[in-house]
């Protein structure tokens, strides 16, 4: 329990930052026959709801009209850390380092065009920042072309393990072996543990309190 809490997110600002950062979400739904379907989605975080958009037919839609409640989860893998950064002969000590964030809440397929274009608004906002665009306007078209999914939280939770649950010497020693394995994430990923070079090796900067 103690380790539990401790992979806790807990700041709600953490919590819709990490959010926002991410590309691709996973919508659960049930289908008619009782079947869990998961989807992944372009979505946005805003006004405490999650929005998406999608086609106006499909399964997905039909199992929302039928049962609102659903799940929504993201998740970011960060490292793999290979069996032998512990016990070379213990293959069940391999890891990963990770944020995720689990919703539960009800789904609405949203009818209002203002409330489709503040949505749509917002999605191009977090996927186009640069611009390059008109913004929609509730008159257009385009809002009557799309179905808008909207996620309004029953309960969320965050999880995270970046190396916060180890002492110091042991994070350091964590993220010595990551920059020897050299994986593509590598750097950054010890930059999320807090970790950074030195002139006289590794130090930590900030410890990962989310």
């Amino acid at each position: 329990m103690q380790l539990l809490g401790r992979l806790e997110i807990k700041s709600k600002q953490k919590l819709i930052q990490f959010l926002n950062e991410q590309e691709t979400g996973r919508i659960c739904s049930m289908d008619k026959n009782g079947y869990p379907q998961i989807i992944p989605m372009n979505f946005v975080y805003v006004n405490d709801v999650i929005y998406m958009h999608s086609h106006t037919k499909g399964e997905k839609l039909e199992n929302i009209k039928r049962n609102s409640k659903v799940g929504f989860e993201v998740d970011k893998s960060l490292e793999f850390l290979p069996s032998y950064f512990t016990d070379p002969s213990d293959a069940s000590q391999a890891d990963t380092l990770y944020i995720s964030v689990v919703i539960k809440g009800e789904a609405i397929i949203v009818t209002d065009r203002n409330e489709k274009t503040l949505a749509l608004n917002a999605l191009m906002k977090k996927y186009q920042p640069e611009g390059g665009y008109e913004p929609i306007e509730p008159e257009m078209e385009v809002v009557d072309e799309v179905a808008i999914i909207k996620v309004v939280p029953i309960s969320i939770r965050g999880k995270y393990k970046i190396g916060q649950h180890l002492d110091k010497k042991s994070r350091l020693e964590l993220a010595r072996k990551i920059l020897e394995r050299n994986s593509p994430n590598a750097e950054n990923t010890v930059k999320i543990m807090g970790v950074t070079k030195t002139r006289d090796g590794l130090a930590i900067s900030e410890e990962p309190n989310w």
